[in-house]
């Protein structure tokens, strides 16, 4: 399936940890800078009341990031009050260093910006009065620099230089963070459009079900009627042993019928009861194989189970094993088209995902174009088109992914995997039940 990056996260929590990030970044500027200008430049300027000032900044940095590491829920004004902090410290500096006329004041524009993409209106609104407020304070009320004694001329040059600086430092933290909200936007309307083709898949297998529910229910008694017709007349059949082979026949397909409708029901019952069947990842597998089997007898079917896995204890979600059997049963349709009857199955355990693999030896996904494409858009000219989608929606209704791509020996895989918290009683806090198989 399509994967993307992890988008850039909008929101109060995400903007502390971008101030948490920004933060650091402007101590060690701000050290750097007072050190410079006192050691480099010899200006007498308040050094200790600076670096105390730039010392309680990386105090409250340092209080905000054990902050984060709570699981609480942040609210907006607890982002506005970090805001209001950085833009005090900031100011505290300013008034420092020559207040306005200081060309390091535009950096109280920062904080708007971030605000802007993360707040609502009214907290976009105190940031942007706080920081209004302080340069304008900052107009009022400052230290002047020192000018440099041998060399007046130098203070406009000194100036132009720390403009340059400014605007590098703003250009880079305005362009580093608009970049990331245009790939917030663009992952969100991937998700978005993402959401509005799983609703009409969900919407289309809801029709589906619901016809089917009510076909279970019809042919119920017209089954019913052809079993006994076929019982009755399967001893009454005189035209031969021929004829008695195909009534007894078509007696086991009505068998089959009534059999594939009971499962319906009871697959139906258990995923409304949320109730799963417990048994190890071998008999289950087994048991999907079995029933393959039973639908295709054509089929040539390769198993890749690892003994170390084999005894594995899972939980058997509902619509699981319906899932693999459509898997299964377009592997070996793709597999037809190369005149080939084989199929490979394997089920392994990862660290934290239980993994099924179903590979064909067709003619791959590389002439219908990309694997995510053809998900749930059927390839065969009898096909529904509903058998991966079907497997999609139990994936993700399972927490799991469906991954679709070319074997490297030819053919298509498809991997289904799970986590194991959906599939492993231990991980899911049940204990397993006396005499689980």
């Amino acid at each position: 399936m399509d994967r993307t990056d992890p988008p850039f996260r909008t929101g109060p929590r995400a903007l502390l940890v971008t101030l948490a990030w920004l933060r650091l970044t402007a101590i060690a500027g701000q050290t750097g800078a007072v050190l410079f200008v006192w050691r480099v430049l010899r200006l007498p300027i308040p050094v200790s009341a600076l670096l105390l000032g730039v010392g309680v900044l990386l105090l409250f940095d340092l209080l905000a990031a054990l902050r984060l590491r709570l699981r609480g829920p942040v609210s907006e004004w607890e982002a506005v009050g970090h805001i209001a902090v950085d833009a005090l410290v900031l100011g505290y500096l300013l008034y420092l260093t020559g207040g306005a006329s200081n060309p390091f004041v535009t950096l109280l524009l920062v904080p708007i910006a971030l605000a802007a993409a993360a707040l609502s209106r009214a907290g976009i609104g105190v940031v942007a009065a706080i920081s209004g407020i302080t340069y304008l304070a900052l107009l009022r009320f400052y230290l002047p620099l020192p000018a440099l004694a041998p060399h007046p001329e130098g203070d406009f040059q000194l100036h132009i230089i720390g403009m340059a600086i400014d605007f590098a430092i703003a250009a880079l933290l305005l362009g580093v963070f608009i970049a990331r909200l245009a790939g917030a936007l663009r992952g969100e309307q991937w998700r978005l459009q993402r959401l509005r083709e799983r609703a009409l898949r969900d919407e289309g297998i809801l029709a589906m079900a619901t016809q089917s529910a009510s076909a279970a229910h019809e042919l119920n008694t017209p089954l019913s009627t052809l079993r006994m017709l076929l019982h009755e007349l399967i001893p009454a059949a005189d035209a031969g042993e021929p004829l008695r082979q195909d009534l007894q026949l078509m007696a086991q397909q009505v068998d089959r019928c009534s059999e594939i409708l009971r499962e319906m029901v009871a697959v139906g019952r258990a995923q409304m009861a949320d109730q799963a069947e417990t048994m190890s990842l071998e008999h289950f597998v087994w048991r999907c194989l079995d029933r393959f089997q039973l639908l295709r007898p054509e089929a040539e079917v390769g198993l890749n189970l690892a003994s170390a896995d084999a005894g594995m204890q899972i939980l058997v979600p509902s619509g699981l094993q319906h899932a693999l059997l459509n898997l299964l049963n377009n592997a070996l349709d793709a597999s037809a088209q190369r005149d080939s009857a084989q199929v490979e199955f394997s089920a392994r355990r990862g660290a934290r995902t239980l993994e099924f693999a179903v590979r064909d030896h067709g003619p791959g996904f590389t002439d219908r174009g990309r694997a995510s494409d053809t998900l749930g858009v059927s390839g065969k000219d009898h096909g529904l088109g509903i058998g991966l989608a079907l497997a999609e929606a139990t994936a993700e209704r399972l927490g799991g992914l469906l991954d679709a791509g070319d074997a490297r020996d030819g053919g298509a895989e498809i991997r289904l995997r799970l986590p194991l918290s959906a599939v492993q009683p231990e991980r899911r806090g049940r204990p397993l039940p006396a005499g689980a198989t």
